[in-house]
Parts: C-alpha cells; sequence; structure tokens
C-alpha cells in the first residue's frame, strides 16, 4: 500500500529522470523511467548525479511536479528551492543565472516546474493549487539534501507562491525575483502583504518592472536594478552577484 502523511501527500517514491536525454524545456508529460526513495536519495543511492544535475518527478495532490535539483561538488552551505513564473520555466535566464552562481558557491539549487507545466499547460493554476503542489515537492527535495537552511524562492509567481508557503515549510528565508507588487496599472491591487515580515527575504525587482516594487516590510533586503524590467534579462549578472552575496552574508554561501 502507498504510504501517504496526514494531508494524503504520497511519501513513498519519487521518479528519476536523467537531464542528458530530457531537457527543462517542453515539459513534456513525465515518461517514469524508475521510483526511488526520498531515503535513498539522502544516502546518495542508487542514482548518482548525472551531468547537469538530476531531474525527478515529484508525485503532488495536484499532479507529477518535476524537480532539477544540482549540488556542489562539497557539503551544501544550504538548499536553494526556486519556482518559476505564471507561463515561464525554470530555466529563464535570471533562475538560470542564480542556479550556476549558487552552485558554485556551495548551494545545492532545486529548481521547481509546477504540474501544470508539466501537463503542457501555460495557464497558471489557482494560486492554492501552486501552493498545495509546492508544499508537497519541497519536503521531498529537503530530504534530498539534508543538514543545511532552506531557503526558499523563486520569479514572479513563483516568489509569490515562495512567500506564502514559507512559514509552513519553516524555511530559514525567501529569495525573490521581480516580486509582481500589483498587476500592471492596478495599484490598488496589491500583493505586499504576502511579503513575510517574521524572516530574512530579498527581493530583487527592476525599476522599470510593470508589476511594481514592493515597499520594505520586515526583515527585507530590497534591491532595484536601474534598467531592468520584469524579466531582469539586463540584470542577470547582478542578480546572480546580490543572491550569492545575500547568502554568504548568512554563511549559506562560501
Amino acid at each position: 500500500m502507498a504510504e501517504s502523511d496526514r494531508s494524503g501527500r504520497r511519501t513513498d517514491l519519487v521518479h528519476e529522470r536523467d537531464t542528458r536525454a530530457v531537457g527543462t524545456r517542453g515539459h513534456d508529460p513525465a515518461r517514469y523511467v524508475g521510483q526511488v526513495s526520498p531515503a535513498s536519495l539522502t544516502r546518495g543511492e542508487p542514482l548518482g548525479e548525472p551531468a547537469g544535475g538530476l531531474l525527478l518527478d515529484v508525485p503532488t495532490r495536484r499532479g507529477p511536479a518535476r524537480v532539477l535539483l544540482e549540488r556542489p561538488s562539497g557539503p551544501a552551505g544550504s538548499l536553494l528551492v526556486l519556482g518559476h513564473g505564471a507561463g515561464g520555466d525554470v530555466d529563464a535566464p535570471d533562475l538560470a543565472a542564480v542556479t550556476a552562481a549558487a552552485v558554485a558557491a556551495g548551494v545545492a539549487v532545486a529548481r521547481v516546474t509546477q504540474p501544470y507545466r508539466v501537463a503542457g499547460r501555460r495557464a497558471p493554476a489557482p494560486a492554492n493549487h501552486l501552493d498545495e503542489a509546492w508544499l508537497d515537492v519541497v519536503p521531498v527535495v529537503r530530504d534530498a539534501v539534508p543538514g543545511c537552511p532552506l531557503v526558499v524562492g523563486g520569479r514572479s509567481s513563483g516568489a509569490r507562491v515562495a512567500c506564502r508557503t514559507a512559514a509552513e515549510l519553516d524555511a530559514a528565508a525567501v529569495v525573490a525575483l521581480a516580486f509582481p507588487t500589483h498587476p500592471p496599472g492596478k495599484p490598488e491591487r496589491t500583493r505586499v502583504d504576502e511579503l513575510p515580515r517574521d524572516r530574512p527575504t530579498l527581493v530583487l525587482n527592476g525599476d522599470r518592472d510593470p508589476f511594481g516594487v514592493p515597499p520594505v516590510v520586515g526583515d527585507m533586503t530590497l534591491h532595484v536594478l536601474p534598467g531592468a524590467d520584469h524579466g531582469l534579462k539586463k540584470a542577470v549578472e547582478a542578480v546572480a552577484e546580490l543572491v550569492v552575496a545575500w547568502l554568504r552574508a548568512r554563511t549559506w554561501a562560501d
């Protein structure tokens, strides 16, 4: 019988995929090629770590999510779990740049593709569906990289998910890229209340972002990047450097 926790999440398996055979773009429906337990991931067996990271399909209440896990060559100083934007992918330029810089600085990084994108849909799922899938996935990733601080984050919609769920996941901190403070042209529909007040939060937004720039609240570090819009494409190097510097200042990166 399949094991589950009190919320009904499956805890007995994840599905392993090799990124050398399947890329992150396209989000084709999952073709499961193996089954391993989270405990096996924690021990580092029997999978090994293929070049380019380990691609895992993780069951959630909202369908399978996909995780690209990249670990440093030595012990991880922290685990950074990142989510994508509403219609985007985990290989968005800012997410890719942050991942590369953080792994080089001794951080394990997992990029999570939400179930609706794995299923090939571009229209985002409702907020509660996104949160539920994220809450199912992150503990599995955490079991794979135990014994280090958990930092959750993402870009745009993914940043909102990370902010909303940080307390429930007991995350040490949050990294929010291009946090969408309000819908374009509608500043009265603010989302500032989603930002954590009770834990360190790094927010990086462009000064040309039509979704706005949030005010500083709680224990927030805010960087407004000149000339950058919501995609942050003109500032990816600065974004990566600022994230790693912020993690390093907390002894979570080398």
